[in-house]
């Protein structure tokens, strides 16, 4: 909510925001684009007169041949205004001209409250701030928000309006914020199908660093949150500052250090030529970009996690386990059989039941169907009715797998319209787009196209009371045009039209939850999980792999948005065999669920199964309650990390063995996100049957130290061990020896307080 209106004869010249740890201090004292001075650990005690010192004291000097002036980079860098690197606003009109605007600052829009104007400085707290610029010869205004949250991290996005006549044509527009010098190394993720979410590292160099993606949807190798911060920062120390580019299409996110010195990092919307030309009166707006400043890695997941979780489309109900037939059934849908997995779910605590691709008419392989949303007569002559009211009988939740923007052309829709498909040159098929999985792109900017799907899809959750959908997205966008528009590039509008679908869906149909899967983790950012419930992580659910994707995708996500599923023994992409305990450790961690032919599973494997359910359904309000720790560990091979509840009276560890280490036994491990002073109880936790490998150690306080795996097999082990005291203090500082296990292993370990 916004408050006072300050005109440009009323300006403040330094704005002080300040919220959750959080400080940003704004420069508006040229009266053109702002410039964030600072932002950064929060600063308490400052008056107007000590801030308006900051502002002078981080004013740059002359330095030998440069403009007499120091460069003033402002949220929107541009070269009128001194900047030499990356430009944040690109466009012109008809003969190359109004290509470099300079804007002059007429208003600023400041929160309701909290806000406090003196001699010149403005102070205030969690809120929105909208700056009004304008250039009068150009004929452009810009708008630009900044919104600082109580969880101590800040949103910002600009506007662009057309005011003049003629067409102005937009190439990007893309914000900067500053970076210190001493933010000398960039940490981001990389990736591709099936291995998404890996971490890599470079230092900082006098030179652009700039990570795009033209895939028309985030990608498996988006950057997700880059962090730039003080070299070897890491999970519990170091300076960080973070960007995250919030767009499900093509975007940028660069770090840029120029001679000068000047450091910054930035964000845009990658667009096409032509896709945004704007009309006298017309606007655009730039995704969010969401930034913070933390001490470490696990500050900087907790401020994000903390503000998913406050927002007021946030899930609330307990996250249900959740089984998708997919790997139980493929194509062959067959009602006895479907309804023999029914059975078989609910009796083991399953919560939530999902009928996978192959539902709809013709689709009787990936070649065809895709489009033709009509449940097909031949394989459901009753409709899907008898399976969605026997799931509903047995209490659970029914979903149901769509893929909306994809369409075969072997499919009723592509032959009727034809134009519906995205292209670039025209409908037959040498003109298309290459294939991906048979498949081409459904154009639903074309309003009648995505009127189609919203009808079809409200129709049948409607018919079968259809409580939650896996919506897929398996292809990258290639000469992703509009054919009703000469080919015109229209991933801009695509992404903006995925949005709407999924808004239209949900308000016609409160209560039903929504997946975000694109061949697993390819369309995963903060802007689609404002217009869905959860995402799939990958399609590997090798839980090895998932290890790292889960580890590096809580930079951005809290744990109950993320589908973790239990997979069977053997993995479909790696080839890998694993233990039900690494499998069940490994799914504990996000929104726990099966992806796995649970109809030949032996009797000991279900068993196993049931108690890792019931033990998630036991754990996860805390779980997904808590405060993410990742602890340091004395080698790579081993990871530790944990849900600490907001008091620190009680935590949950995952001990993680990724490899044979080059020493044995490991040594000790220690313990972060505790409290120094609380006393603790420190036990493992086992499950059906242990760990492979597993050796006890004195910690564990069994009565006798003994092997629980053998040359044959694994031994279940149905005593709980006690474990030992120690403070919080013992526990950071000095921690417990590592039990041994075999590799690719998952141990739980539960530390409670008992002051």
């Amino acid at each position: 909510m916004l408050g006072n209106v300050m005109g440009k004869d009323a300006l403040a010249r330094t704005i002080h925001a300040r919220a959750g740890g959080l400080s940003l201090v704004l420069d508006t004292s040229s009266q053109r684009i702002p410039r964030i001075v600072y932002w950064g650990a929060e600063l308490t005690g400052e008056t107007s007169v000590t801030l308006e010192a900051l502002v002078c004291a981080s004013r740059e000097p002359l330095a030998g041949n440069a403009p007499d002036l120091p460069a003033a980079t402002g949220i929107v860098p541009l070269e009128s205004d001194g900047w030499l690197g990356r430009a944040g606003l690109k466009g012109f009109r008809s003969g190359g001209v109004d290509w470099s605007p300079r804007f002059d600052l007429v208003s600023v829009e400041t929160p309701e409250t909290d806000g406090v104007k003196s001699d010149g400085v403005l102070e205030c707290g969690a809120g929105k701030l909208i700056f009004g610029l304008t250039d009068e010869r150009a004929h452009l205004d810009l708008r630009i928000e900044v919104e600082l949250f109580p969880q101590g991290l800040f949103r910002t996005r600009c506007r662009l309006g057309n005011s003049g006549d003629g067409v102005y044509h937009l190439q990007e527009l893309g914000i900067a914020l500053p970076l210190p010098l001493t933010a000398n190394e960039v940490l981001d993720m990389t990736g591709r199908w099936g291995k998404e979410r890996h971490p890599q590292r470079q230092d900082v160099q006098v030179a652009c660093r700039l990570r795009e993606s033209w895939r028309g949807r985030t990608g498996f190798d988006a950057p997700d949150m880059t962090m730039v911060g003080e070299k070897g920062f890491s999970f519990q120390s170091g300076n960080i500052w973070g960007l995250h580019t919030a767009f499900s299409g093509n975007h940028r996110t660069w770090v840029q250090k120029l001679p000068s010195g000047e450091e910054i990092i930035g964000g845009s919307e990658a667009l096409y030529p032509g896709e945004v030309s704007l009309e006298t009166g017309a606007e655009y707006a730039t995704p969010y970009f969401y930034a913070l400043h933390a001490v470490g890695l696990d500050d900087a997941a907790n401020r994000v996690q903390s503000w998913m979780r406050s927002r007021n489309n946030h899930v609330k109900t307990p996250r249900p386990v959740t089984i998708n037939v997919w790997e139980a059934v493929y194509f062959r849908h067959d009602l006895p059989e479907l309804l023999a997995l029914a059975d078989k779910a609910a009796s083991i605590g399953v919560e939530r039941y999902v009928l996978d691709d192959g539902w709809f008419r013709g689709r009787r392989d990936d070649h065809q169907g895709l489009g033709d949303w009509y449940v097909d007569e031949e394989v459901w002559p009753q409709g899907l009715g008898p399976l969605a009211d026997y799931v509903h009988s047995k209490g659970m939740q029914f979903g149901l797998w769509f893929e909306p923007e994809m369409v075969s052309m072997n499919s009723d829709l592509a032959r009727s319209h034809p134009d519906w498909v995205m292209g670039a040159r025209g409908t037959d098929s040498e003109s298309l787009p290459l294939e991906w999985r048979h498949q081409q792109v459904l154009n639903i900017s074309i309003p009648e196209a995505r009127k189609y799907l919203e009808d079809r899809i409200v129709s049948l959750v409607k018919e079968y009371g259809i409580d939650y959908i896996k919506w897929d997205h398996n292809r990258d966008l290639i000469d992703a045009g509009n054919l009703q528009q000469e080919g015109r590039a229209a991933v801009h509008l695509q992404t903006l039209s995925t949005y709407k679908l999924l808004d239209d869906i949900r308000s016609q149909c409160p209560g039903l939850e929504i997946e975000s899967c694109s061949s697993g983790g390819g369309r995963i950012d903060l802007e689609i999980l404002q217009h869905t419930d959860r995402v799939w992580v990958s399609d590997c659910i090798d839980p090895v792999e998932r290890q790292e994707m889960t580890r590096w995708l809580a930079q951005l996500l809290p744990p109950e948005l993320m589908g973790t599923h239990v997979a069977s023994p053997h993995s479909h992409t790696t080839g890998r065999w694993s233990t039900m305990s690494m499998r069940g450790a490994t799914a504990l961690w996000g929104h726990f669920g099966i992806e796995w032919d649970i109809s030949s599973a032996d009797p000991e494997e279900i068993e196993e199964l049931r108690q890792w359910i019931s033990f998630y359904k036991q754990q996860r309000a805390f779980l997904h309650s808590g405060s993410l720790v990742r602890c340091e560990t004395p080698d790579d091979s081993l990871w530790l990390q944990g849900i600490v509840a907001p008091d620190k009276d009680r935590a949950l560890f995952q001990l993680v063995t990724r490899h044979r280490p080059s020493i044995s036994p490991w040594g000790r491990i220690t313990f972060a996100g505790l409290d120094d002073k609380k006393t603790y109880q420190i036990r493992p936790i086992l499950i059906g049957a242990a760990p492979s490998g597993l050796q006890m150690v004195d910690w564990f306080g069994a009565e006798e130290n003994f092997y629980v795996s053998t040359n044959q097999g694994v031994i279940p082990v149905d005593t709980d061990l006690p474990g030992i005291t120690l403070t919080g203090a013992a526990l950071r500082h000095v921690g417990v020896q590592t039990p041994l296990m075999h590799p690719d292993q998952a141990l739980l370990i539960e530390i409670s307080s008992e002051n």
